[in-house]
Order: C-alpha cells, then sequence, then structure tokens
C-alpha cells in the first residue's frame, strides 16, 4: 500500500515550472500558439489541482471513502447508532470530508472551455456552489449528533435513511478507476478487473444489508427469509447475521439458487424482483466487460491462427512449390514472436528526433562496424541509421533473389545468409555472409541487377537501407560517399571476394562509372554525380521502368520504352533526365509510333517542343565546330586599361563523334534559346551594290553572329574591304535592327549612306 501511495501521489515531473506528477501532467495542455514553458502563476492562497500535496489528500479521501461505502449499509440494517466508538470514529471521518468542502473553494479548477485554469476566488464558489456543493454538505452533516440535541437515542429509521448520504462520496472511488485506467504505470487489465470486482462485492454487499433490514422490520420474525430458517435470528451474533445476508445476496445474484432462503412475505418478494432485474444489467456489464478483456487479450493469437490458415489455403489453391509454402509459414510464425521486438508502428507515430535517438542507439554501433562504411563521418551514420529498420528473416528464406532490381542495402546483424546463383538451372552456393557483413551493396551503387539470391540459413537479425535514402545521404555528404565506394572497390579486391577475378570485376564495374573505383580513389565530384544518379534513377522507377542498365531505359509493356512512359504520363522533369541520359527519341513502341509523335498524339506542346530540339540539335552537334577562345591572363602591371593578354592561337573542335555527350546541352539550349544561339548562331555577310543581282553573285563571308548591332557593321566593314556600313538588310529587302531577329544561316546585306 505504500509503494502504491508513493507511485501515486509523489512521483513528480516539471511541468511550466510547477512540479506535477507523471499522472496528471496530460490534463493541463497549452493552447495552440501558447508557448509550450509557459508557468501558470495561481494567485494567492489559491491550491492547483495537480499540486503534490493535494493529490495525496485525495488519496487519503478515497481510502475513507471506501470506509464509508462499507460502514453506511451495514449501520443502516445491523446497528443502532450508540455513543460508542464507532460513532466517535465517524464523525472523525465527517470532520475530514467538511474540511474538504472548504478546501475546494480554495482550489483552482480547469475551465472545459478555455482549458485554463481557473483561480478567481468568485468563480471558484460560484461553481461549486452551483454543482456539488449541496450534496457534499448532505453526504457529511452529522444527522446523529444533531438528533442526539434534541432526544436521548438517536435511532430512527428516517435518520438511517439521511445517513446513506454518505454513498454520495462513492463519485471520487469512479473519478479514481477513471484516472487510473489512462495511468501507464498501472496494468490497465488488472485496473480494470479490479474495478469490476469491487462493483460486484459492493452490490453483495449492500443487497444482502437491505434484505436484512426488511426481515429485520418486518411485524412476524417468522414469517420472513432468515425467519423462516430460524426464527429466533435476532438473538444470533452480529457476525453470523452478516454472513448470512451475503450468503443469500451472492447465491441470487450468481442465479444459483439452492431453494434454503427465499422470500416468505410481500416485502421481500418486491425486493427480490427489483434485485434481480438489477443483477441482469450488472451480470450483463460484467460478461460484456471481461468478455472484451480477454478477446483483446487473445486477438493476437487469433489473428495469428487465422493469418496461417489463409497462407495455406493460397499455397493449396495455387499449387505452389513446398519450398515456397514452408518459406510462407516460416515467415508468418517469425512475425509473430518477434512482433513485439520489432514495433515499427510504434516508432513511425513518433515523431521525427525520437526516432533518430533511437535509431541511433540501436543500430549506431552495427553500422559503425561494417567494412562497407569504415571511415565515414559519425554525421553521415547519424543519417542513415535513423533511415534502417530492423527485420527478421527465418531459416532458409530468401532476402534478395537473382537479377531483381536493387532496392535496398542490406547489413547482417545476426545469423548468417548463403549467396546462391543459379547455373544452369542449378543452385551454387558462392559465398557466405556472417553477421556484421553488408550484402546488396554491389548492385545498389553499381544500379545493377542483384548478382546473386541470398537466403537464410538460421534465424537471422537485418537491417535493411533503402536506395532512396543512401543516394540522397552520399549527395548530400559527397566526401563520405568518396569513402563507401574506395570501401566497396578494396572488398572487390579482396582475394577471397567473389569479385576479385579481373573477368568478374570488369562485368560488374565497367557500367555506371564503377571502373573508375577499382583503379583508384573516387573523387568528391564523382561521389555527388553517383549520388545524383541514384536520385534520377529512383525518380524513373517510379514510372515502373528497370533503371539498371544505360540511359535508364527499358521495355516496359507493349514495347514501350521509358520515354514512352513518361511522355504518356506527361512528366517532362522525367523526358529531361531520359533524354540526358541518351534516351533514343527515333525507337517506336508496338504501335510504331515514335516519343515525339506520341507527344503530337496526346497534344502535349511542351514535350513535342522538346522532343523537336533535342532532335535537331543532336543533328547540328554531328557537324558542329565549337571555337574555343584564346586564354587570357590579367596583366597587373599595365595601368592603361588593356588587362587581357592572348596566350595562344584559337582552337576548334569538332564534334561528328559527339552526339550523346552533347545531349544535356541539347536540353539546356532548348531551355535557355537565347543564350546559345549568341554562342553557335552563324550568317553570310554580303555588299550590296547598286545593282541587286550583281551583289548576289559575289562570294560572301560566313562570321559568328556577334552581340550587338554595331558590332556586326564594324566586323562586316573589316571582311568586306573596309567600308563604313551602317545599314542591315535581309533577302527580302527587310531592314533589321536587331541581332535577335537574325536566324541561323540568314543572309545579311550592309549598305552604306548615300
Amino acid at each position: 500500500m505504500a509503494f502504491f501511495f508513493q507511485r501515486f501521489c509523489f512521483e513528480e515531473v516539471q511541468m511550466d515550472g510547477v512540479p506535477h506528477g507523471s499522472f496528471f501532467s496530460s490534463d493541463l495542455l497549452p493552447s495552440l500558439g501558447a508557448r509550450i514553458n509557459q508557468a501558470t502563476k495561481l494567485r494567492r492562497y489559491i491550491v492547483s489541482p495537480y499540486n503534490s500535496r493535494y493529490r495525496a489528500w485525495e488519496m487519503w479521501l478515497v481510502v475513507l471513502v471506501v470506509y464509508s461505502a462499507w460502514i453506511s449499509p451495514f449501520e443502516f440494517a445491523f446497528l443502532t447508532y450508540k455513543k460508542d466508538a464507532l460513532f466517535i470514529f465517524d464523525n472523525i471521518v465527517n470532520g475530514f470530508f467538511a474540511v474538504d468542502i472548504v478546501l475546494t473553494f480554495f482550489v483552482a479548477y480547469l475551465d472545459s472551455q478555455s482549458y485554463l485554469l481557473i483561480d478567481d476566488p468568485q468563480k471558484i464558489a460560484l461553481r461549486y456552489i452551483s454543482t456539488w456543493f449541496i450534496f457534499d454538505v448532505c453526504s457529511t452533516a452529522p444527522f446523529q449528533s444533531l438528533s442526539l440535541l434534541f432526544r436521548n437515542h438517536g435511532s430512527g429509521f428516517g435518520l438511517n435513511i439521511l445517513s446513506m448520504l454518505r454513498l454520495w462520496r462513492l463519485r471520487r472511488v469512479s473519478a479514481l478507476f477513471a484516472r487510473l485506467e489512462k495511468d501507464i504505470r498501472f496494468n490497465y487489465f488488472w485496473t480494470r478487473c479490479t474495478k469490476l470486482v469491487s462493483v460486484t462485492l459492493f452490490a453483495v454487499h449492500c443487497a444482502g444489508c437491505f434484505n436484512y433490514l426488511i426481515a429485520d422490520r418486518y411485524p412476524d420474525p417468522k414469517r420472513t427469509w432468515i425467519g423462516a430458517v430460524n426464527p429466533n435470528f435476532k438473538e444470533e451474533s452480529l457476525w453470523n447475521r452478516y454472513v448470512t445476508a451475503i450468503y443469500w445476496s451472492i447465491t441470487t445474484l450468481t442465479t444459483t439458487g439452492y431453494g434454503d432462503l427465499h422470500a416468505e412475505n410481500p416485502r421481500e418478494m418486491l425486493f427480490d424482483i427489483f434485485y434481480m432485474l438489477f443483477n441482469l444489467g450488472l451480470t450483463s456489464y460484467l460478461i460484456g466487460n471481461m468478455t472484451n478483456l480477454v478477446v483483446h487479450w487473445t486477438s493476437r493469437t487469433r489473428n495469428f491462427r487465422d493469418t496461417v490458415r489463409a497462407a495455406s489455403e493460397f499455397a493449396a489453391r495455387n499449387q505452389l512449390p513446398p519450398r515456397v509454402q514452408d518459406q510462407m509459414l516460416s515467415h508468418i510464425c517469425l512475425k509473430f514472436k518477434t512482433e513485439g521486438l520489432k514495433q515499427q508502428e510504434t516508432l513511425n507515430g513518433l515523431p521525427k528526433a525520437i526516432r533518430s535517438s533511437i535509431a541511433d542507439y540501436l543500430f549506431h554501433p552495427i553500422a559503425q562496424k561494417a567494412s562497407l562504411f569504415r571511415g565515414v563521418s559519425h554525421d553521415f551514420l547519424f543519417q542513415l541509421v535513423s533511415e534502417m529498420e530492423a527485420e527478421y528473416f527465418p531459416p532458409k528464406e530468401d532476402v534478395i533473389l537473382q537479377n531483381e532490381a536493387p532496392t535496398d542495402l542490406y547489413i547482417l546483424v545476426s545469423g548468417t545468409v548463403d549467396l546462391i546463383v543459379y547455373v544452369d538451372g542449378r543452385e551454387e552456393v558462392i559465398g557466405r555472409a556472417i553477421a556484421g557483413e553488408v550484402f546488396g551493396e554491389v548492385a545498389v551503387l553499381c544500379y545493377r541487377p542483384q548478382p546473386f539470391t541470398v537466403r537464410t540459413t538460421e534465424l537471422s537479425q537485418i537491417l535493411r537501407l533503402n536506395r532512396t535514402s543512401l543516394m540522397n545521404t552520399i549527395k548530400a555528404n559527397p566526401e563520405d560517399g568518396r569513402i563507401i565506394m574506395n570501401n566497396l572497390s578494396m572488398k572487390m579486391k579482396r582475394p577471397e571476394s567473389m569479385y576479385s577475378e579481373s573477368q568478374n570485376r570488369d562485368e560488374w564495374c565497367t557500367k555506371r562509372g564503377c571502373q573508375d573505383h577499382m583503379h583508384g580513389d573516387l573523387s568528391v565530384n564523382k561521389a555527388n554525380e553517383i549520388g545524383s544518379q541514384g536520385s534520377k534513377a529512383t525518380e524513373i522507377s517510379e514510372l515502373g521502368e528497370d533503371t539498371s542498365h544505360e540511359g535508364f531505359v527499358s521495355a516496359v509493356e507493349d514495347s514501350q520504352t521509358a520515354l514512352h512512359a513518361a511522355v504518356c504520363k506527361g512528366n517532362i522533369e522525367m523526358v529531361k533526365i531520359l533524354l540526358e541520359g541518351g534516351a533514343n527519341i527515333n525507337k517506336p513502341d508496338a504501335r510504331g509510333l515514335t516519343p515525339k509523335a506520341l507527344a503530337e498524339q496526346q497534344g502535349n506542346k511542351s514535350i513535342y517542343d522538346l522532343l523537336r530540339c533535342y532532335e535537331n540539335r543532336n543533328i547540328l552537334n554531328e557537324h558542329r565546330i565549337d571555337f574555343i577562345e584564346p586564354e587570357t591572363v590579367v596583366d597587373t602591371k599595365s595601368s592603361q586599361g588593356k588587362h587581357e593578354v592572348n596566350t595562344g592561337p584559337s582552337l576548334f573542335i569538332s564534334h561528328s563523334n559527339k552526339a550523346q555527350t552533347n545531349s544535356s546541352s541539347c536540353i539546356s539550349s532548348c531551355l535557355h534559346d537565347g543564350e546559345a544561339k549568341k554562342l553557335t548562331t552563324r550568317v553570310t555577310i554580303h555588299m550590296q551594290l547598286q545593282n541587286r543581282s550583281t551583289s548576289q553573285s559575289q562570294l560572301g563571308k560566313l562570321i559568328i553572329l556577334p552581340d550587338s548591332m554595331g558590332e556586326l557593321l564594324r566586323i562586316a566593314g573589316e571582311k568586306l574591304g573596309g567600308y563604313k556600313f551602317t545599314r542591315v538588310i535581309n533577302a527580302e529587302n527587310a531592314e533589321i535592327d536587331d541581332v535577335c531577329v537574325i536566324r541561323e544561316g540568314d543572309h545579311l546585306f550592309l549598305l552604306q549612306d548615300d
């Protein structure tokens, strides 16, 4: 009992600067927008309902309520009031409740509308007087003592009925159980059982006392339920009479009814009728609550049995092979056993910071020892472990299947797994991973299908890390990404590694830049690029595509490529990514439609213009020549304003073999056409003579279009013999005032003033 009081009354937490017990700390919440650390300052002489001393006072009153609930019906039926020890003790108990009535006028209350503590004495008094004050006074008034002031004895049926008003105090016990059911420090099942047992015992006690009172007050004692068996029952001891009354009450409540004690007069029959009607409701209440508790207790096992039966029926109906059936049932059984260990639903309901702290405590030491993450920063590991999920796998269950898409990376916490490949339809074990090792990393980091099947050999706990989370973290931490790729390179170079042979290594590392890892350290930019590629691959995988090979392009349905799927979805960002990856825009689907034709058919002008621009740029890139300006350095010694010094001749590079390399620049040129135009627009200039036909027969000069009209006139004057031109017209004899209207391949004619 002392332990109960200590836990209930004196365990405190700091909330809003005021000590509150954890039991009540959830009752007082700040309003939306209020400062969470705002202290609640009450007026002088006003007590907080969450004060630890006031809670101890309430618990003491609950003990007195239990005493009052038992003694009131007992005194009403069996005792006459005299000036004895029981009379004095009853008045002392009444004194405690009288003090509580006075104290209630100084206790703040929680307003149900504003959810704030009200400490105004007038409002407190008005609320108490208008609610429970009258009932509390009637249940506390010493009617027996008042009757002794006017009469020599305090007995009387009317006074006994008034004394029964003390049962009003039971509302405190009801409120206590309502709070205990929400208190996480007490078991909910046993709290409910205690409440149900208490209600039953109180009903039995009251019914026995009231039925004895009817027999005791009846004129003919022999015609009563107890007098028919024992005519001189009033001469029996108090203990025997009370036990007999409780015996009758409980046999009637349980509907046992042995027949030895039964109603003998109309008063008793009428009471029995109402008591049995009450028993119907009480029994229904008890059975309903107990059934609910038991069903809730066994629901987990019932759901497990239903799941096993459904899985067995599914396997039999679809004629699955025995190995797959065993894996299904083993997984379900293991999930049932480890359901209390995973608690993933509980973690998902917690804030991100708490989940990260839990994951860091549980998974950080394991991830730190993994060879793939050896040497990375603590911050990088902290970000990774918050995305990891623990899973349990039974023996002989496949974790990864050969050639499936790389979606997750796995760290083996406990147990062992076999690495299996299929050769000519036969399984061949090529390696084994033990606790602390990583598998699935090659496929995830190199964007290749899984190289082998991974199957557990015993009960194993495995940490799973999603590829998207890993790549996003690498992209944000390129230096750690370089360390990871170098660790992967070292692992694959080891003699005992299955990738140690050069042929196997080349097979896996010649794609997606992984060959860089095998011949040296990975640069920071390369690691960042890998993170970017991982993000793009993940985005494309949302289209249902296989992103494991070049350009992230593969067939989906009806011979469609990923580019077809992106066009169908109208996802212009995905179209850009696929074009950067080298997607073939001229490959038709089963209906003979190319991606450009499909965009035109759907009326998606933005995607159609992008594909057409890419196609045109791709054709031009085959014959484009880029001019590289001479390198310049700043002459710090010159004070004449000429700070740029030419260091070499002009260079040019042919692009006939760089169509795919420039795919990203093609898209950029479509997005920034005006800027790209200034760099690549070529025009032919002519000098306009009096005879137009003569001028057109002269050879023109092919130049790069400058940035302004003045620069165009100056260059034309130098190229065409030193003339000073003032106007420019096109082949249609229209005067040009701005270089922005000049297009690629235009013929321009220069004129002088008359």
